[in-house]
């Protein structure tokens, strides 16, 4: 399985000004942008460390995934949440011929955990031997940083802060989430359970 960033955040999705707000930057002064690239790296970085604790989506952009069988031919869970829209569903031969699946025989079952593809009818359609399939997906709480749950935006903030704090730290002695981060993004978290265990 493969999962490809399509599209990324957008600069103007990124809230670098409340960030210099939060870290209470001096403004007014003549380079008042000169530290604008570093703050829209630590951002990224903390929404991107987000995302992969959480498994969920912030800000909305296309992926697509890649897998070579069905985990379920009666529904297959998507690997990340939210998905707002499923735009194409492609098999793909052996020989890398693609061949596009008609949408009336699938649809999107939206869920905030783990929204699924789902047949239209009884099975989704059978990948050839060696094929595999591409799903293309567009996935976010939406297109703005208003967009997010209060919760998981300030939660971006306190980790970029974090990284921003200890940006000349070399050693090992930080922790790499603060609690307060963990505490905030722990109900996004998709609980997956194997072999009577907890992950």
């Amino acid at each position: 399985m493969m999962l490809v960033e399509e599209t990324t955040v957008p600069v103007l999705a990124l809230p670098v000004a409340q960030f210099k707000d939060h870290l209470r930057l001096g403004s007014g002064f003549s380079d008042d942008g000169v530290q604008d690239a570093m703050l829209e790296s630590y951002l990224r970085a903390a929404h991107a460390a987000i995302e992969a604790r959480t498994g969920k989506i912030l800000i909305e952009r296309a992926f697509s995934w890649t897998l070579t069988a069905w985990r379920d031919a009666s529904r297959q869970p998507l690997p990340v949440a939210p998905v707002n829209a499923i735009i194409a569903v492609t098999l793909i031969d052996v020989q890398g011929q693609e061949t596009l699946v008609d949408p009336d025989r699938w649809y999107l079952e939206p869920d905030t955990q783990r929204p699924c593809l789902q047949p239209s009818g009884s099975r989704l359609p059978p990948l050839s031997a060696g094929g595999s399939v591409r799903i293309g997906l567009l996935a976010g709480f939406g297109p703005e940083w208003t967009d997010l749950p209060a919760d998981l935006a300030q939660a971006v903030m306190l980790l970029a802060a974090h990284f921003y704090d200890y940006r000349h730290d070399i050693s090992r002695s930080a922790p790499p989430m603060p609690l307060g981060v963990l505490a905030l993004i722990e109900r996004y978290r998709t609980v997956r359970l194997f072999m009577g265990g907890r992950v």
